[in-house]
């Protein structure tokens, strides 16, 4: 495109020129099949690879993903039974104690330190963490009885269940 001194100014040229271009940009960043109408965002390929190498890795696949879901979550609720039975006989102080020591996490703290929060010997903290665990077992058992069919297959359930947070 020539331009012309007779025909105006160059800051007019300039200022239309630049209306038009955006104008017809606008146009195009909304046209449907350019994904019009959608927010567009930059992609900054460093930021990327940051929050790439922070993600956690792992090779599971999303059935095993679901198996271990399953798994925390039928834990989670035989703890809660078992803490809510705890808590209805007047022993949530106890459960809260012994709880360390049910999970087996590493985070107990000795029998003697329980037993001397609780005004116990160290036998009966150490007697109170067995029944404890022995109810747990139970409240496992009934509610993994709760999701199968044949009650035959709640030993080989359980064992799946460990094996699936193994990993």
């Amino acid at each position: 495109m020539a331009v012309d001194p007779c025909k105006g100014r160059l800051r007019s040229f300039l200022l239309a020129s630049c209306s038009h271009y955006l104008a017809n940009q606008s146009d195009r960043d909304r046209a449907a099949k350019r994904g019009g109408g959608r927010v567009t965002f930059p992609i900054d390929r460093l930021d990327g690879e940051g929050r790439y190498a922070r993600e956690p890795s792992h090779d599971l696949t999303p059935e095993r993903l679901f198996e271990r879901q399953w798994a925390l979550t039928l834990l989670d609720r035989v703890l809660g039974r078992l803490e809510a039975d705890m808590a209805s006989a007047g022993k949530a102080r106890h459960f809260a104690a012994l709880r360390p020591a049910l999970l087996g996490d590493g985070q107990r703290a000795p029998y003697a330190a329980i037993a001397a929060g609780l005004g116990l010997t160290e036998q009966a903290a150490r007697a109170a963490a067995t029944r404890l665990r022995r109810r747990y077992r139970e409240l496992l058992r009934e509610e993994v009885a709760g999701t199968l069919g044949d009650p035959a297959e709640v030993d080989d359930e359980i064992r799946s269940l460990f094996s699936v947070l193994a990993v």
